[in-house]
């Protein structure tokens, strides 16, 4: 259980976990009410998304990865002899 004289501390971790205002506002609420199990599940769905867009940029940088590895391996359109 979080001790009640650190609410300050919980609402800055909650704001540096990227939750929105009213997200915190939710879990405050259920702070005060001692409903661990409510407080738990909003941190489970926030950290859902915060996952999810770590996946979503990983697939993008895989694309980036795939131009640049075509880019560097695509032959310059001269052979060998010419040169």
């Amino acid at each position: 259980m979080i001790a009640t004289g650190s609410r300050e501390s919980v609402i800055q971790n909650l704001e540096d976990a990227g939750c929105e205002t009213g997200m915190i506002q939710d879990f405050m609420g259920w702070f005060d009410k001692g409903q661990q199990a409510k407080q738990l599940e909003l941190l489970e769905h926030q950290r859902e998304c915060l996952l999810g867009r770590i996946h979503k940029d990983e697939r993008r940088i895989s694309c980036l990865d795939y131009l640049i590895y075509q880019i560097q391996g695509k032959p310059t359109g001269k052979r060998q002899d010419e040169i």
